[in-house]
């Protein structure tokens, strides 16, 4: 599998020249290939890639104006097959799209005006996968999950968090760093099928003799969230849970503001609300509360954060 097979044979020898100097680095457009390990064989899962363009932030007011996915054949190894032709549709949100996402996406009013998601067609795809993969997960789940109500049933995984990215040399998270960090490549972000394509790619390919990120997300995505909600803790004690690494939920319609931290196993969680009644609570009783989920409701507005 070559990325980047579309440059002509003189082209790409200059290239090899500028970076055999030592004074260049050289990037290659970005390819999306068709397979990765060969045809798929018997018994593999199909996942699905998917990322939406909205009008705003707020899962609940903004709405949707760009879907894409991609459908994809792996094994529990982490290996990627067959990649399915992405499903790509605009979506009339009603509304007048604002200047900023324009600018951002290049998505206008005349695009997506008179335009419908395929309700059947993201239906059929979802119906097949097993595995649902955004790159910003808490994002994009909450928008699908209100738009779509199946996907509420699926397993989820989000490739910018539950990705160890460091150890393959990455220092950022953001889609279009990974793929020049990871791959050499570079893409035309901020359009739904295209980061599809592009996360598939940078989550099938491995680095420096690692195993491929996709494999340890796949680890992660089996795991169960643990999590620590210090409920109404006293304001004076919002410095210490920052600094042991709590973060804040602004609240919303199923959970009051609260501060919270995830941890990896159900003794940590013990271990934590120790230190709660502790450190934060004492002399008064304990309010911290805790919460168990697993990649079914993980990212989900009814999980909170």
């Amino acid at each position: 599998m070559d990325p980047s097979h579309g440059a002509s044979p003189s082209l790409e020898a200059m290239a090899q020249a500028l970076d055999a100097t030592g004074d260049f680095l050289v990037l290659r457009r970005f390819v999306p290939p068709t397979t990765y390990d060969g045809p798929s064989p018997s018994g593999v899962r199909r996942g699905l890639i998917v990322d939406v363009e909205t009008t705003g932030l707020d899962w609940s007011t903004d709405a949707i104006i760009e879907f894409g996915a991609v459908p994809f054949e792996f094994d529990r190894e982490g290996r990627v097959y067959d990649v399915h032709a992405p499903l790509e549709f605009f979506e009339d949100p009603g509304r007048p799209i604002p200047d900023d996402v324009i600018a951002l996406t290049g998505i206008t009013d005349a695009m997506v005006r008179g335009q419908r998601i395929d309700d059947a067609a993201v239906q059929a795809a979802l119906d097949s996968a097993s595995l649902v993969i955004a790159h910003n997960a808490g994002f994009d789940r909450k928008f699908l999950e209100r738009r779509f109500p199946a996907f509420a049933q699926k397993h989820w995984a989000c490739s910018q968090t539950e990705v160890a990215w460091e150890r393959f040399g990455c220092r950022g998270r953001k889609l279009d760093y990974l793929m020049f960090r990871c791959c050499g490549l570079f893409h035309t972000g901020h359009r739904a099928a295209d980061d599809c394509q592009a996360t598939l790619h940078v989550l099938a390919t491995p680095r420096n003799g690692e195993q491929s990120p996709l494999q340890g997300l796949l680890e992660s995505a089996r795991r169960t969230t643990h999590r620590v909600w210090a409920t109404a803790s006293p304001f004076d004690s919002k410095d210490t849970l920052r600094s042991r690494g709590y973060k804040w939920h602004g609240g919303s319609a199923q959970r009051a503001k609260a501060w919270y931290r995830d941890l990896g196993d159900r003794e940590a969680m013990q271990a934590e609300l120790e230190w709660l009644r502790e450190a934060v609570y004492a002399p008064a009783p304990s309010a911290a509360t805790t919460q168990e989920f697993t990649a079914k409701e993980r990212y989900s507005e009814r999980t909170g954060p």
